[in-house]
């Protein structure tokens, strides 16, 4: 019995020490987060809106530090046949460019105000178990993070603010 508690107190210990959250007083990703806002940078210096003016997007973080991350532009058109196989090319591009998702791994280095993305799985295969670090600012229930250009490929930075969804809100 003393055998089976010890054991479970350590998987508890494990579940709990997670990459989502560092230690006691240090900032925690974990929860559910909406997009609030997203925009570009690019190499010229233009700043672009690639998602829409109001992007949809949702963003989880468990306890551990996996996560699930979506960002879609909202009006992003119907394939007109309605069978996702038969799109047309036009289609096909709006619908790539128009989203973005990926899931993984997430950690703070609250030192260096970094976040690091371990990425497993990525509409954008290129990314998919790559690393990615991105400088970010967590305050007032907004995190802020910029992708950095040499994840674009392009040159473009990429930023997100997403708004931490409490508890019981409706919201998201």
């Amino acid at each position: 019995m003393v055998k089976h508690l010890i054991l479970a107190a350590g998987m508890v210990a494990a579940a709990s020490s997670g990459d989502a959250h560092i230690s006691d007083g240090e900032p925690s990703l974990a929860g559910t987060w909406v997009m609030d806002s997203a925009y570009e940078v690019l190499a010229d210096g233009r700043r672009v809106t690639n998602y829409g003016e109001h992007p949809l997007g949702l963003l989880i973080v468990d306890p551990a530090g996996r996560y699930s991350l979506q960002i879609f532009r909202r009006d992003r058109p119907a394939f007109a046949t309605g069978d996702k196989a038969r799109g047309t090319p036009e289609e096909f591009r709006a619908a790539a460019l128009g989203s973005s998702t990926h899931f993984g791994r997430v950690r703070i280095d609250a030192v260096a105000k970094q976040l690091i993305f371990d990425i497993e799985g990525a509409s954008f295969p290129n990314w998919e178990g790559r690393r990615q670090v991105r400088d970010y600012v967590l305050q007032d229930g907004l995190l802020r993070y910029a992708v950095p250009a040499s994840a674009s490929g392009n040159g473009t930075t990429a930023y997100s603010i997403w708004r931490r969804v409490e508890q019981g809100d409706g919201d998201g």
